[in-house]
C-alpha cells in the first residue's frame, strides 16, 4: 500500500516538474521560455485541489470503516476474555476432579542406581544402594 502511495506522489511531481519545464500550451502563438507567475500559482492551486479531493475520499472510506473496526476490535476483545475465563474455569475444575498421584516408590531397581523420585527418599535409596555394591 505504501509503496503504490509513493509511486503516484512520484507521478504527482514529474508531471509537475515537466509542465514547469514547458508548458504543454500557449494562449499566444509564440512558445514562452518559462512559466509565468500566475500559472505556476494555477498549477499549484490543481495540485492541492487534486490531494485535498485525494484525502477528503480517503477520509470518507475510512470514516465508513471506522465502525467496522471497532466493531470487530471489540468482538475479539470479548472473545478473548471469554477464552481466558474457560481456561481458568476448566483448569480450576479439572484441577478438582483429578485423582492424587500414587505416591512415589522409594526402593530402587536391584544392580542399578536409584532414581531419584522425592527428597526424603533420595539419600536412603543412593545409601542402601552404595551398602549392596560395596558387599558385592
Amino acid at each position: 500500500m505504501r509503496r503504490h502511495e509513493d509511486e503516484a506522489l512520484h507521478d504527482l511531481s514529474t508531471i509537475v516538474l515537466n509542465l514547469i519545464r514547458s508548458p504543454p500550451f500557449a494562449f499566444s502563438g509564440d512558445v514562452p521560455s518559462q512559466i509565468t507567475p500566475s500559472g505556476f500559482a494555477f498549477l499549484l492551486l490543481g495540485v492541492s485541489l487534486a490531494l485535498m479531493l485525494c484525502g477528503s475520499v480517503t477520509f470518507f472510506i475510512g470514516f465508513v470503516l471506522m465502525p467496522w473496526v471497532l466493531g470487530f476490535f471489540m468482538l475479539f476483545y470479548v472473545a478473548g476474555i471469554l477464552s481466558t475465563i474457560s481456561a481458568l474455569g476448566r483448569s480450576i475444575l479439572c484441577y478438582a476432579t483429578v485423582p492424587p498421584p500414587p505416591p512415589p516408590q522409594d526402593v530402587p531397581a536391584p544392580d542399578m542406581e536409584p532414581t531419584i523420585l522425592g527428597e526424603e527418599a533420595s539419600v536412603e535409596a543412593y545409601v542402601k544402594w552404595e551398602i549392596k555394591n560395596e558387599d558385592g
